[in-house]
């Protein structure tokens, strides 16, 4: 199962806090997950066949399942899912690998969903280091920015070339920098005939997936070339809180006033905003970062850990 958890495990526990602990009917269950009626029954059967459910029941995923009700409410999601904080790491990835593993699976269980495209970082390669093979030999990846970086912890082509060795499905990068050194470079790489191609493929895109950097936390982002120490700091001296496909926005989700935004090769928000657009991200630091995402208004879909959850929601409190 390559690393991931027991996937049917996971659901039965989820469908039956949806029934015992939140109320939901099965049909709402199955509309919330994603799964036929007959699927849920099984699973909440699972659950109470292996001592699951008790006449008694308490534990995080209650406080998810509300956390989740919040967000969705809150930032007009059509979907959220917020998981146990299983540590205190900085980044979460035993919980949010294994969360973002299970939403690719169900975006690849969507036979009418053909093309999907992927952004960069660690969160996003570990849903894929942990997603099972499934053979969609007609499905179509394609990164949304500039593929060429000094890592391949975050190097879009990487989790390209894994998703197409899942699937048996076709992968398209931008062969391109992931920032150029200049506005006129990056000019002359958005004429090249390749990379038009890759950008109105990623226009066929039905979903979208990506990730979210925190600029105060952009330690990682520097060492590996994404930013210069510079770059990070002129971006936060114009209030960059967040950074979303390459672009630095502020608190409320407005790309910020810098030369940095002007040098980066992928698509920008307008080009989620028609689109089914995921993001996969927590962690320390993140809250800020990912709240802005949010507020930019082209997110449809938030899977978080739930302190993180729980700190957005704070902020939004303040």
């Amino acid at each position: 199962m390559h690393g991931l958890v027991d996937q049917d495990g996971d659901l039965a526990v989820r469908a039956a806090w949806l029934s015992f602990a939140g109320g939901l009917t099965q049909e709402q269950i199955a509309e919330r997950l994603g799964l036929s009626r007959v699927k849920v029954a099984r699973l909440i059967a699972r659950a109470q066949a292996q001592g699951y459910v008790r006449v008694f029941v308490e534990g995080p995923i209650n406080g998810c399942l509300r956390l989740e009700d919040r967000l969705v409410e809150r930032f007009g999601l059509t979907a959220c899912r917020v998981v146990p904080s299983l540590s205190d790491e900085p980044l979460p990835l035993a919980a949010l690998g294994p969360a973002g593993a299970w939403t690719l699976k169900q975006i690849l269980d969507r036979k009418e969903v053909t093309v999907v495209g992927m952004g960069h970082g660690r969160t996003l390669a570990a849903a894929v280091q942990m997603l099972p093979a499934v053979s969609r030999p007609d499905m179509t990846f394609v990164s949304l920015l500039g593929s060429l970086t000094r890592s391949a912890a975050t190097h879009p082509f990487d989790v390209i070339t894994r998703l197409s060795d899942r699937t048996g499905g076709s992968g398209y990068f931008m062969p391109a920098p992931f920032r150029c050194d200049s506005a006129e470079d990056r000019a002359v790489f958005l004429k090249q005939r390749s990379l038009r191609e890759v950008f109105a493929l990623t226009g066929r895109a039905q979903v979208m997936v990506v990730g979210v950097g925190a600029v105060k936390r952009a330690d990682h982002m520097v060492e590996v070339g994404l930013v210069s120490r510079a770059e990070q700091q002129e971006v936060l001296a114009v209030g960059a809180v967040g950074e979303i496909l390459g672009l630095f926005i502020d608190a409320e989700g407005r790309p910020v006033d810098s030369k940095v935004n002007e040098r980066s090769i992928a698509v920008g928000l307008e080009a989620l905003r028609d689109k089914e657009t995921i993001v996969i991200a927590g962690g320390h630091g993140k809250a800020r970062a990912v709240r802005a995402a949010l507020r930019t208004g082209v997110i449809r879909h938030l899977v978080t850990d739930e302190a993180t959850a729980a700190r957005i929601l704070e902020g939004e409190a303040t």
